[in-house]
């Protein structure tokens, strides 16, 4: 039972550290990078999908993404969904792609970047932590029919756990910043 309730919580914790690197790569730096508008929403056959159900992404150079819609007609749709979204670019539409170049970033967004990144990073520690304490429920949980040696084995492993899985998401959180603070 006590393994279950680690290996329950090793999953989750790891299933967070993704998600915040996801949250991370949404985050603009100076470079091009599709996964900016992959996720956005297009009403595309009457319906709402995805961007990267309906377009393929290419870097043309540094500063520059090209969307090619797999079906041309599509080309009006997605660049309404992207000046809807406000990225802080507009789109420029050939009739077949679009392009989105990316201005460089000021000093004063770097640094406002950098403090949502971080705020990110919090939220994901955060979240470990809620994981962290519902496994410590279920620990005290199992009280009476495991030994006290076990549960403080169990305790341990667990503290061990999340200060490995907080110390990867302050790898990713401090990439990201060298990131964004590079000129």
């Amino acid at each position: 039972m006590i393994q279950m309730v680690l290996d329950e919580a090793s999953s989750s914790m790891e299933e967070t550290v993704a998600h915040a690197r996801r949250e991370f790569s949404t985050v603009r730096t100076g470079r091009a990078s599709s996964a900016l508008v992959e996720k956005l929403p297009v009403t595309a056959y009457g319906v709402e999908m995805r961007l990267q159900e309906l377009a393929s992404f290419s870097i043309p150079e540094a500063r520059q993404l090209l969307i090619t819609p797999h079906d041309p007609a599509n080309v009006p749709a997605i660049e309404k969904a992207i000046l809807v979204a406000d990225l802080g670019f507009s789109p420029g539409n050939d009739g077949r792609s679009i392009r989105l170049s990316f201005p460089e970033l000021t000093e004063e967004r770097r640094r406002d970047l950098v403090r949502m990144v971080n705020t990110m990073a919090e939220d994901g520690k955060n979240r470990m932590r809620g994981v962290r304490r519902h496994a410590r429920k279920d620990l005290d949980d199992l009280e009476g029919s495991v030994s006290e040696d076990d549960l403080r084995w169990a305790a341990d492993r667990l503290d061990s756990l999340i200060h490995g899985f907080e110390a990867e998401i302050d790898e990713a959180r401090q990439a990201k910043e060298d990131d964004l603070l590079e000129v």
